[in-house]
């Protein structure tokens, strides 16, 4: 029987006049993982810090096992800004003892790229003090998990860290035997490293069995049994388990409930997106050109980080941007988004970006906007627009748009100025989404965001018709909002990857493989472009010239166009062959259709493949 490491008994914590835990039992034991879920300010934070006697409960008692070695990690590190990275990380470790440590050198490496850290200025022996959030952030994580614990809590993990930090820390805590208990608002991490939930909602915890995916398909059910949720709620609870069962099966580990129930409820629930629909309004809005990009050249002041980049936006595409903190994403973005601002009249380093004539963008930066302190919710809306159509007939007032965003009646007369960074987070989106744009840019758009309202904002974008392009580390936001990942892979050009970010995950380890053998060149260097698999290097350190190069990112693009309306074709087959299961004639008829598409489709993914591999 696993021992058991922390109890909670009959717990009560008030702020103010709000209850945020009220009476809360619970254990974690050994071998527990558990991730802690619900809105902002409901008390997650809160309680992990009573379970980490980190603040004290009001009732109740919180009891550690003798002898317990807890790992904490908070929102705000105790890092000693004076001392060196070596210090706090490596402590009293002489350099062959920890060199030596398999745990050290994989913790290293996955954290900061190399036991050099080659993104800091002395390497282990860079003075913390004047280093980022970020940085500070990746050291502090460091730190707790070179030591041994019993228990881990960690706040907030996955901030700071880009998708391969994600991947690797995920599967670091699937290999350590300590109990964990963790918050987190990132769905795919959850997924992947714990076995049970603990959702926080008006101060009390709902325990479930499973990661996200399981918790999702046990709420629902919850949910239908009792019956005590609004529709609007539960619809939105509906859908995503529609989604997660049709377009994600391999998520999820063995449901703990009836899989029956979970299917019963999903029976009549369409597709997130209708494609086909939302591709004719997207034409109706933008017409047949976004953005086209011939030649471009991004710089960040004196470095390049684009190359003779011919890409094209078009009309409702949806796309995720992908690639390591430096490769140049949020210049992409920046470059596109000067040029359409300017009508065109500003244009990167070399190349040009022509945007077309109906395109009206909106841009969601890393930076929250400043807004007037004074203003109200509503009024900070309204001043935008009173009304909003989101597409396929569905019109909402600024008040109504708000309450989907978790400002209820009384919140939305609430000064700009009192609102939390999360909070702020979300009325920037708001704003946004209130002036009706066509394309849309996000860069991060999940930071601060709670689960609950990720997924009232992608229920939002399921029905908006335009242009969509993503810069996100949340792996879930990416797949489950957009149709296609482009990838920024360091080498100076721009790749779509079939498979999506599993397939970025590997060609990045592969890079980091080829790039660590001995005598293997620098990361990042021209050598190191041309030492890495096939499909790997790219223009960067290419000798094709580069008109080749520009003709077959053409070809690349009107075969990946061709894919997708092959795709969309091969859905319609579907469905009339549904429709007409008792007519043999018509359906022999679709079927020879179906089958000369799917030979089409092989033999453009082959010459896909050649074309990648030999760019």
């Amino acid at each position: 029987m696993a021992t058991n490491l922390v109890n909670l008994e009959a717990v009560g914590k008030v702020y103010g006049t709000r209850a945020l835990l009220d009476g809360v039992s619970l254990g974690v034991s050994e071998g527990d993982r558990i991730g802690v879920v619900g809105r902002n300010g409901d008390g997650k934070t809160t309680l992990v810090r009573i379970l980490a006697k980190l603040e004290p409960a009001d009732d109740g008692r919180v009891t550690h096992a003798g002898g317990l070695r807890l790992g904490v990690l908070t929102q705000h590190d105790s890092l000693d800004p004076a001392a060196t990275v070596r210090h706090e990380v490596i402590g009293d470790m002489a350099d062959h003892e920890w060199a030596g440590n398999a745990r050290v050198r994989d913790i290293l490496t996955g954290l900061f790229g190399g036991l050099d850290l080659p993104g800091f200025p002395q390497g282990l022996d860079t003075v913390i003090g004047p280093l980022s959030g970020g940085e500070r952030r990746r050291i502090a994580l460091a730190k707790l998990l070179i030591a041994e614990q019993d228990l881990i809590v960690l706040d907030e993990p996955t901030n700071h860290l880009d998708v391969e930090g994600i991947a690797w820390l995920a599967g670091h805590l699937r290999a350590r035997r300590s109990a964990l208990v963790c918050v987190t608002h990132d769905r795919w991490f959850l997924d992947q490293v714990c076995t049970r939930m603990w959702d926080v909602q008006r101060g009390t915890v709902h325990e479930y069995e499973g990661g996200y995916s399981d918790y999702v398909f046990a709420r629902a059910e919850r949910e239908r049994i009792a019956a005590t949720e609004e529709a609007k709620r539960q619809n939105l609870v509906r859908k995503e388990l529609a989604w997660l069962r049709r377009g994600a099966p391999a998520r999820t580990s063995k449901p703990r409930f009836r899989v029956e129930a979970a299917n019963e409820l999903i029976a009549d629930v369409p597709p997130p997106r209708d494609s086909a629909e939302l591709m004719k309004f997207a034409n109706s809005r933008l017409g047949r050109t976004v953005m086209d990009l011939e030649d471009v050249t991004v710089q960040a002041g004196p470095k390049v980080l684009l190359k003779h980049l011919t890409w094209q936006l078009g009309p409702g595409d949806r796309i995720g941007l992908a690639g390591v903190n430096g490769a140049g994403k949020t210049s992409l973005l920046r470059a596109m988004a000067d040029a359409a601002y300017s009508g065109g009249e500003k244009q990167p380093a070399a190349g040009r970006i022509k945007v077309g004539r109906t395109v009206r963008l909106a841009y969601l930066s890393q930076e929250v906007a400043e807004l007037d302190p004074a203003w109200r919710v509503l009024e900070a809306v309204e001043r935008v627009r009173s009304r909003v159509d989101l597409g396929k007939g569905r019109e909402m007032s600024a008040s109504q748009l708000c309450e989907r965003f978790g400002f209820g009646k009384e919140k939305q007369w609430t000064p700009v100025g009192d609102l939390s960074g999360g909070e702020r987070r979300r009325l920037q989106l708001l704003r946004l989404l209130m002036d009706e744009p066509n394309v849309l840019f996000m860069d991060e758009p999940t930071n601060d965001l709670d689960i609950e309202t990720l997924t009232q904002l992608e229920d939002l974008l399921d029905g908006w018709p335009g242009s969509l392009v993503v810069i996100s580390h949340d792996r879930y936001f990416i797949e489950r909002t957009t149709d296609r990942v482009y990838a920024l892979l360091g080498d100076g050009t721009l790749r779509m990857l079939p498979r999506g970010l599993d397939e970025y995950l590997e060609r990045r380890e592969r890079l980091r493989r080829a790039t660590t053998a001995p005598g293997a060149p620098a990361p990042g260097t021209a050598a190191a472009a041309a030492a890495a698999p096939a499909g790997q290097a790219g223009s960067a350190g290419s000798t094709k010239p580069a008109a080749v190069s520009r003709a077959a990112q053409k070809e690349l693009q009107r075969i990946e166009r061709r894919l997708e309306r092959i795709e969309e074709r091969q859905a319609v087959l579907h469905a009339e062959m549904a429709e007409h299961a008792t007519d043999f004639g018509k359906v022999a008829g679709l079927d020879a259709e179906l089958r000369e598409l799917a030979g089409e489709r092989d033999e453009l993914e082959t010459r896909w493949l050649e074309l990648a591999d030999g760019d």
